[in-house]
């Protein structure tokens, strides 16, 4: 087991307690744990990728809105529309915090203003526009592409797992569509091996196309759901940033063997960010909870990202 792999991580609590579960459920101890079942979700949006000063996938989302706005100026009667017209960011950050609070007004506003622009699209015509977003545009604080926007040392986790018999999922709240068109790129994880939420799909004359009905957010409660319904086992590792991740970082430690949860904690502001918002819950009971590692951006990784 070679953990040199990990050199985006300093000899800190949360490389040490990595290293030390693989190193059990890979042995032959009581702990082993066969490869088939060494099954590890991610989140995606903050815990693999940045996710401030916005969801990069609320960049490309609030791009339509605005154009959708410019088209049709009585469309700025609705606070998304109005808010992506005027590049008013804290808007869809505001909805964002509120629902980690219990409160999703804003984002029920923000849900029927992206239904409303939503239209029979075919799933390839997607996955162009959106390969075409990657391709462009850039951080608009970082000034990095979004592609270089990954987390050095999660990458290196995805791939320390690999070798060590893991298999990882993405799992999260961001669009499974949206991410697919990037994921192998970034993170080689393939399409098949992305979980998020997504719109209703139908299949017209060859081609599987979208509808304007929300088929699944994934978020909450509704990630072990979905790992179970998508993958069809219990993972044993599981990592997160957020409120919306607590069940699934639950699920990956309350089995009959062997969990652990890690909590990305964004506590750099110099190299990222720094926001407690959303995550509240989530890092208390990283602080109580058995099998949960909180995972300090400032003190445990030695980079953020790679040149």
């Amino acid at each position: 087991m070679n953990d040199t792999v990990l050199d985006a991580w300093r000899d800190a609590p949360a490389k040490s307690a990595i290293i030390d579960f693989v190193g059990r459920v890979t042995g032959a101890g009581p702990d082993h744990v066969p490869p088939a079942e060494r099954v590890a979700v991610f989140d995606n949006d903050g815990t693999l990728w940045c996710e401030k000063p916005a969801y990069v996938q609320l960049d490309f989302i609030v791009r339509a809105l605005a154009q959708a706005a410019t088209a049709d100026p009585g469309l700025l009667d609705q606070a998304p529309f109005r808010a992506a017209h005027d590049g008013d960011l804290a808007w869809f950050g505001t909805a964002v915090e509120q629902h980690y609070r219990g409160d999703d007004t804003m984002l029920h506003e923000f849900a029927a203003a992206v239904m409303h622009l939503a239209a029979a699209e075919s799933t390839e015509d997607y996955a162009a526009r959106v390969g075409a977003f990657f391709e462009s545009a850039r951080h608009p604080t970082l000034n990095r592409p979004y592609p270089a926007c990954g987390y050095a040392p999660m990458v290196q986790l995805l791939r320390y797992l690999e070798a060590n018999g893991f298999t990882c999922y993405i799992v999260s709240g961001g669009g499974r569509d949206f991410m697919r068109a990037v994921t192998e790129q970034m993170y080689a994880i393939p399409p098949e091996r992305v979980v998020g939420s997504s719109l209703g799909l139908n299949y017209d004359s060859g081609r599987v196309v979208t509808t304007n009905k929300l088929e699944i957010f994934d978020d909450g409660a509704a990630k072990p759901v979905r790992v179970w319904s998508r993958i069809g086992r219990r993972p044993i590792l599981a990592a997160g940033n957020s409120n919306g991740d607590i069940e699934m970082l639950d699920y990956a430690t309350t089995g009959d063997g062997p969990g652990l949860a890690l909590l990305i904690d964004h506590d750099d502001a110099d190299r990222e960010f720094a926001y407690p918002a959303g995550a509240e819950r989530a890092k208390q009971l990283a602080t109580t909870t058995d099998g949960w590692q909180l995972v300090s951006m400032a003190g445990d990784w030695s980079r953020v990202f790679d040149d």
